[in-house]
C-alpha cells in the first residue's frame, strides 16, 4: 500500500457517518463540540499514532504496540477487543445496508428495513462477498477501500454544497455552518460529546495493522495521517450542519442520517430526485469497503496472535496462492454471522443498530487506553521516551476515552427499557473480555506444558 491508499484508507476509517446523526443530536451546539473533541482527543491521537508507529513500524499494529510495552496479557487483550470491535461493527452490515436500500428506492420499500429476514438475508450475501475479497488479499480490497472513501467524501460534499446553494437563494434562511453556540451542560450533552470525540474520531491507528504490507510504513502512514485529519475534520462539521439544515435533532435516523438528509434536501426539485438512489448507493459504498477494510485488518490479528504463539497456528495458515490468513478470515467470518443474528433477537432495528455500534466502539475504547497508556506507562527497555507535550496529548485522549467507556451504557435514543439496555451492554462487555482473559489463560498452560 503506498501513500495514496493509505490515505484513503485513514479516511475510510475515521469518517463514520452514523456519527453525523449523534453529533446532530445537540443541534446547532455540534461546532463547539467538534473543535473541543479534535482538540483535546483527535490531535493528541494523531500526534501518539505518528509517534509510536515511527518506534514500532511493525504488522499487527497496535496489538504489537501493547505487547511490547505492557506483555502478551495486555497485548492478547487488546488484540481480542480489536477483533470484538470489528466482529461486532461487522455484524450491521446487514442493518445497514437494507436501511440505505429503504432510502434509495423510496417510501414504498420503506419495509424492508424492517424486515428481519430480509436483514438476514441481505447479512449472509455481504458477509460471504466480503470475507472473499479479504481472502484474496490488499492487492483487491486496497482498491474497494478506495473506491469507498472517494465516494463519501463526495457524498458528504454533495450535501454540503446543496445545502450552500439553497442558502445562497434564500431557501435556507437559518443555515448557518459555522455558528458557534455553546453546548448544554447535561448528561445527554456530555454523552453526545464522548460518542463525537472516541466514537467519531478514532481510526487512525487501525491502519498500521498493515504496516508489512505498506510502503516505507514508519514515514507514509504518518504523512497519510497529517494530509488525512484536515479532511476529517471539515467533513464532519460542515457534514453536520447541512444535515440538520433539513432534519431536527429530534427526528434523525441514526442509522441513516446522511440519505435521510439527501432525500429530505432533494424532496424540492423533481428533477433532481434522481439523485437520491445515486448519492445514497454511493455512500453504501462506504460502509462496504469500510467493512472490507476492517475485516482484512481484523483477520491478520489472529494470524499475528499465532506467530507469537498466544493462538494455535491453525490461525496463522496462509492461503498457498494469495499469501492471506484463510482460516481466519473463515473464522471471523462465521463469528461475525452469529453476531449479526443474535442482536435481532427481541429488539427493534433502532435499537439493534445502537446496540451494535456501542458495543463495538466500547471495546475499541478499551484498546485505546491501552494506546494512550503506552507514552505515559511503558517499559524502560522499549526506549520510548517522548516528550512533556505528547504525554500531555495522551492523558488527554486517555481520560476522554475513558469518558467515553463510562457513558457507553447510557443511551443517546429513546429505548423501551433504558436499565436493560444498560445492563445489556454492560454484561457483554464484561463478559467477553472475561472469556477472552480465560482463553489466552488456557493457551498460556497448553504453551508450559508443550515446553515441559
Amino acid at each position: 500500500m503506498g501513500i495514496r491508499d493509505l490515505f484513503f484508507a485513514q479516511i475510510l476509517m475515521v469518517v463514520v457517518p452514523e456519527f453525523f446523526g449523534a453529533s446532530a443530536k445537540v443541534g446547532a451546539s455540534h461546532v463547539v463540540l467538534w473543535l473541543l473533541s479534535v482538540l483535546l482527543f483527535f490531535a493528541p491521537l494523531a500526534l501518539v499514532v505518528v509517534y509510536l508507529n515511527r518506534r514500532m513500524p511493525l504488522e499487527g499494529g497496535l496489538y504489537e504496540w501493547a505487547r511490547l510495552s505492557f506483555g502478551d496479557t495486555i497485548g492478547f487483550l487488546t488484540a481480542w477487543n480489536l477483533w470484538m470491535y470489528v466482529v461486532l461493527y461487522f455484524a450491521m452490515i446487514g442493518l445497514v445496508t437494507t436501511t440505505f436500500l429503504s432510502y434509495a428506492m423510496g417510501p414504498r420499500m420503506a419495509w424492508i428495513a424492517s424486515n428481519k429476514w430480509v436483514v438476514l438475508g441481505t447479512s449472509v450475501v455481504l458477509i460471504a462477498g466480503l470475507v472473499f475479497v479479504s481472502r484474496l488479499g490488499l492487492r483487491v480490497g486496497k482498491w474497494v477501500g478506495n473506491a469507498g472513501s472517494g465516494l463519501t467524501v463526495v457524498t458528504i460534499f454533495m450535501l454540503i454544497a446543496l445545502a450552500t446553494i439553497q442558502s445562497w437563494r434564500g431557501v435556507l434562511t437559518d443555515y448557518h455552518p459555522l455558528r458557534l453556540v455553546m453546548p448544554p451542560l447535561t448528561l445527554f450533552g456530555l454523552n453526545v460529546f464522548s460518542k463525537m470525540t472516541f466514537g467519531a474520531l478514532c481510526g487512525f491507528e487501525y491502519v498500521a495493522i498493515f504496516a508489512g504490507e505498506s510502503r516505507s510504513p514508519g514515514r507514509n502512514i504518518a504523512r497519510a495521517t497529517l494530509f488525512a485529519a484536515p479532511v476529517v475534520v471539515l467533513l464532519y462539521i460542515l457534514g453536520t450542519s447541512a444535515m440538520l439544515a433539513y432534519v431536527p435533532p429530534d427526528s434523525v435516523d441514526v442509522i441513516a442520517p446522511i440519505p435521510q438528509a439527501l432525500r429530505q434536501g432533494l424532496h424540492a426539485y423533481p428533477l433532481l430526485n434522481i439523485l437520491v438512489p445515486i448519492s445514497i448507493l454511493m455512500l453504501l459504498m462506504n460502509y462496504i469497503a469500510s467493512f472490507s477494510v476492517a475485516f482484512s485488518g481484523n483477520a491478520r490479528l489472529p494470524m499475528v496472535a499465532g506467530w507469537d504463539h498466544l493462538l494455535p497456528a491453525w490461525f496463522s495458515r496462509l492461503h498457498v496462492k494469495y499469501r492471506t490468513p484463510t482460516n481466519s478470515i473463515l473464522f471471523a467470518g462465521g463469528i461475525t454471522l452469529a453476531a449479526s443474528i443474535a442482536v435481532m433477537i427481541g429488539v427493534s432495528e433502532q435499537e439493534a443498530f445502537e446496540l451494535l455500534l456501542v458495543w463495538s466502539f466500547t471495546f475499541y475504547a478499551l484498546t485505546y487506553l491501552v494506546l494512550f497508556a503506552i507514552p505515559l506507562l511503558a517499559r524502560k527497555e522499549t526506549g520510548i521516551r517522548p516528550g512533556v507535550w505528547l504525554r500531555v496529548a495522551a492523558a488527554s485522549g486517555f481520560v476522554l476515552t475513558l469518558l467515553f467507556v463510562l457513558l457507553s451504557v447510557v443511551p443517546i435514543i429513546d429505548v423501551p427499557n433504558p436499565w436493560g439496555y444498560s445492563l445489556k451492554t454492560g454484561a457483554v462487555i464484561l463478559g467477553a473480555n472475561s472469556c477472552g482473559l480465560v482463553l489466552y489463560r488456557l493457551g498460556a498452560r497448553s504453551r508450559t506444558r508443550a515446553k515441559a
